[in-house]
């Protein structure tokens, strides 16, 4: 009996220490699993835009707002914007540095970087929102725009679209190609190289500072976006003539960057959630403009009974001309631009054939 009990005693302690053994084991995984998928994060998103600026700026806000929303709080974003933390023309390569992790801003602000990224903002004479979205996400634009981007360490997402931009404001009427002769505007990407094959002279400003650069006299005029963020700017005060077709910005989309390295230390959810929240608010940009512009033009033409006028017809092709020529010099000289600019063309031509016979007769025909 006696050995009975002992017998009895070392197997209770056998399974007391499997069992225990069992527990620790299982502590661990949990330990090794559970604070990953809880782990929290801070990121900063510096942006080119004044803070919570209409359409541009809070489309960042909105972002953010959604991220921690999906996230439950595990990822919060702060969004600063231009000169908070870098300059508007500095948001690139706070992103790529580290300074920052995400940056929402336009690609072709960095056309001294790499000339290549001017092309997923806008092309004149291109594509519009519609066809740039399709090409981004079904075209391989996206897959382009993030080869262009990696040798920098950045990760490019669509981050909204204004639709058509209007040409722009103008201090003198525009009656001619001659009219554009030594004109100063501000006007960025290869519509300020188009302007400048035609004798304008382009020049560079963030959106801070149009007004001021407009009223004094340091430059003729400005193009910025359409009438909601130019009537919030009060660009009415500066020049008398608001000029359309928006030729140098037919759909210009803006971009969220990400680290690449900040955007590897996210667990699959919260990459995820970063993917869905951009696509989101490039929806929703898109969306905010169309309602908005028409309410804004309104605004314009009956309460500051601003004169609006197309561009002749002489111009626009003298424009049309010279942009082909700047979109086939790039080409030339440029592998990587020639291999964007080849996808880009080819997606557009054939979308372009399918809204000759859609859009384009609904809008005749309507």
């Amino acid at each position: 009996m006696m050995k009975l009990s002992i017998f009895k005693s070392l197997g209770i302690m056998l399974l007391s220490c499997f069992f225990l053994q069992s527990c620790g084991d299982s502590q661990t995984r949990l330990s090794s699993t559970v604070p990953a998928t809880q782990q929290h994060f801070e990121w900063k998103l510096v942006t080119s835009w004044p803070k919570n600026f209409p359409g541009l700026g809070r489309a960042p806000e909105t972002f953010a707002k959604h991220v921690e929303r999906m996230s439950n709080g595990r990822l919060k974003i702060k969004v600063y914007g231009a000169g908070e933390i870098v300059p508007g023309f500095e948001v690139f390569d706070a992103v790529s540095q580290g300074t920052a992790e995400m940056g929402h801003a336009a690609a072709y602000y960095w056309k001294g970087k790499v000339p290549a990224a001017q092309m997923f903002t806008a092309i004149p004479f291109g594509m519009n929102a519609t066809e740039m979205n399709g090409w981004f996400y079904y075209g391989g634009g996206l897959e382009l725009w993030r080869e262009v981007y990696k040798p920098f360490g950045v990760i490019p997402f669509p981050g909204g679209n204004t639709g058509v931009q209007l040409a722009g404001w103008f201090k003198k009427p525009i009656n001619s190609i001659d009219d554009l002769q030594g004109l100063k505007m501000r006007i960025p990407g290869l519509g300020g190289e188009v302007l400048k094959k035609v004798g304008g002279v382009p020049v560079a400003l963030t959106g801070g500072e149009l007004f001021t650069s407009l009223q004094t006299g340091a430059i003729d005029a400005t193009e910025w976006v359409g009438p909601y963020n130019d009537l919030a700017f009060g660009l009415y005060k500066a020049a008398d003539y608001y000029y359309y077709t928006g030729w140098h910005e037919p759909g210009a989309a803006l971009e969220f960057t990400v680290n690449q390295k900040a955007f590897n230390s996210l667990p699959d959810d919260l990459k995820a959630i970063i993917e869905v929240a951009t696509q989101a608010v490039n929806q929703d940009m898109l969306d905010e403009y169309t309602a908005r512009n028409n309410e804004a033009m309104q605004t314009l033409i009956n309460k500051h009974h601003v004169d609006m006028r197309p561009f002749p017809p002489e111009v626009v092709e003298k424009l049309k001309t010279a942009s082909l020529e700047v979109m086939q010099e790039h080409a030339a000289t440029d592998p990587l631009f020639a291999k964007v600019y080849q996808s880009y063309s080819e997606f557009q031509k054939k979308v372009a054939a399918y809204h000759k016979i859609s859009e384009f007769e609904y809008y005749k025909n309507r």
